[in-house]
């Protein structure tokens, strides 16, 4: 299959198009980096200002979506030493965290001195969403550019969950621990706002709400939420705009007492259900579902060409498959 010459993006990638060097129209748009660095400090100085006028305003500063792998690992305790932040972060347990990753974030949390809630919404439910995500893609076509249907399934609890709970506690931020390749500097800082919220959490509710045969209402946003508009926080991604490096994020959160999971695939530190996501989408539609995020990483100058070749060839662990297939009875 033919790949662009620069980046990673395979001919089957939605919207693709060659020049006469092979090189990618996505690629060809790329304003290059020293643009990049240029918008990287314009939105570092501006969290910076934004702190300046919400840190110390009630209990936490921060919510932390906190998934245990090292992306999110490394956005916390970047947050917490950098930044000095009051962080209360929230897990989601999808049923398919690896046991490493279990532990891994307790010794992280416990050294950092920061409080952390579990959220483990009902396995049926789950259940019914990832077989669902499994056969079909119930989200639009967009979402399937970037992240399989059974990945953006749980990342949609993910986010309504961790809505909820900072309005509920009044925190003025929700960190994510996106990747460049993930969220692009222009969209690492995003204000909430009720009307928006309403749109969005829509868009995500009903085709779970389909997939799980049943009221999921818990899990969003209720009437009551929407009247607290003076406290709807900002998102914030801050590997956007902070300097961003595998090799040397991994050695500082390895002193944490984090350490790699055996047990996951490449493109996960943390999730055993991911293997299935990857497997079903490229069958599916000839394409890794990581691969818009490993171009943009080699696109951006944080990941070696070479390096996303490699990661994008490992092919999923047949056993873990299995094992999630049998867990989920599809």
């Amino acid at each position: 299959m033919k790949i662009c010459s620069r980046c990673v993006l395979p001919e089957s990638f939605p919207g693709i198009k060659f020049d006469e060097n092979g090189v990618c129209n996505f690629c060809n748009s790329f304003k290059g980096e020293t643009n990049l660095e240029q918008q990287k400090t314009k939105y570092k100085q501006k969290f910076e200002e934004l702190l300046e006028s919400k840190k110390g305003i009630g209990s936490y500063d921060v919510l932390m979506a906190y998934s245990g792998g090292k992306d999110s690992t490394y956005t916390m305790y970047a947050l917490k030493e950098t930044y000095n932040l009051k962080i209360l972060a929230l897990t989601l347990d999808n049923a398919f965290i690896s046991k490493e990753a279990v532990e891994n974030m307790r010794k992280v949390v416990e050294k950092l001195n920061i409080d952390m809630i579990t959220y483990k919404p009902r396995f049926e439910v789950l259940r019914k969403v990832f077989i669902a995500g499994s056969k079909d893609a119930f989200f639009s076509k967009k979402t399937l550019d970037r992240a399989s249907t059974i990945c953006t399934s749980c990342i949609g609890f993910v986010k309504t969950i961790v809505l909820k709970t900072a309005l509920d506690n009044r925190i003025p931020f929700i960190a994510f621990g996106w990747s460049p390749g993930q969220a692009p500097v222009n969209s690492s800082i995003f204000k909430n706002n009720p009307r928006m919220i309403r749109m969005m959490q829509d868009a995500i509710r009903k085709p779970l709400e389909a997939a799980a045969e049943e009221d999921i209402s818990q899990y969003f946003l209720e009437e009551r939420h929407y009247e607290l508009a003076d406290y709807f926080p900002t998102n914030i991604s801050p590997l956007a705009f902070l300097e961003y490096s595998e090799e040397k994020m991994e050695e500082k959160i390895q002193e944490l007492g984090w350490s790699r999971p055996k047990d996951t695939d490449s493109n996960s530190s943390n999730c055993l259900l991911n293997s299935l996501g990857i497997r079903v989408h490229k069958e599916k539609y000839q394409f890794h579902p990581y691969i818009q995020e490993v171009a943009n990483m080699v696109r951006e100058g944080v990941m070696s060409r070479e390096d996303a070749i490699a990661k994008m060839a490992v092919a999923e662990n047949d056993q873990t498959v299995q094992m999630i297939k049998d867990k989920l009875c599809c």
